[in-house]
């Protein structure tokens, strides 16, 4: 896995071994950083459910001013640490270490990604709901393209869905 743009384009990043974690696939996270891309600068962008971090990664390496990682597998959160020190990172990042939902109600970030595992569906309605009540400017939601988020949770509204085969993109706003 590697930086597709930015300040880190083409480094590459740490992955965990095994099936445990499904990254973001670089078309999907390209797709995704086209879009996002005049809202970017200068943003705290929240990665939850962050898996090795790289879509936070991505969003600093385009031109976030801070990060923040949830994650709850432990291996995981140590792969996040690692990508960020070999990128020299720490000091524009905060890494959380526990559920997702938690966090979301207390780490305000202009830009939030939510990627829970796809069998999860129920951390989809947990996590849009609570941030639907923080006041988080934009929401992106990834999930299988078989499943379908509701159009609202609480003020968030969702405005575009973007399929890409098995994955798809739910983006809410304010």
């Amino acid at each position: 896995m590697r930086v597709i743009a930015g300040e880190f384009r083409s480094r590459r990043l740490k992955t965990l071994p095994g099936l445990e974690t499904r990254p973001t696939p670089d078309r999907l996270r390209e797709t995704l950083f086209n879009v996002l891309a005049p809202r970017l600068a200068d943003t705290i962008f929240l990665d939850a459910y962050a898996g090795t971090g790289a879509v936070g990664i991505e969003a600093l390496s385009r031109g976030a001013r801070r990060a923040i990682f949830v994650e709850k597998n432990r291996a995981a959160v140590a792969v996040i640490r690692d990508n960020l020190a070999a990128l020299g990172l720490d000091s524009r990042a905060e890494v959380y270490t526990g559920k997702a939902v938690a966090v979301l109600e207390r780490a305000p970030a202009d830009i939030v990604f939510l990627d829970p595992p796809y069998e999860k569906e129920l951390e989809y309605e947990a996590a849009l709901t609570a941030l639907g009540a923080s006041g988080s400017k934009l929401v992106i939601a990834q999930h299988a393209s078989r499943f379908e988020l509701k159009p609202e949770y609480g003020n968030l509204k969702r405005y575009r869905t973007l399929r890409q085969g098995d994955n798809s993109l739910s983006f809410f706003e304010l």
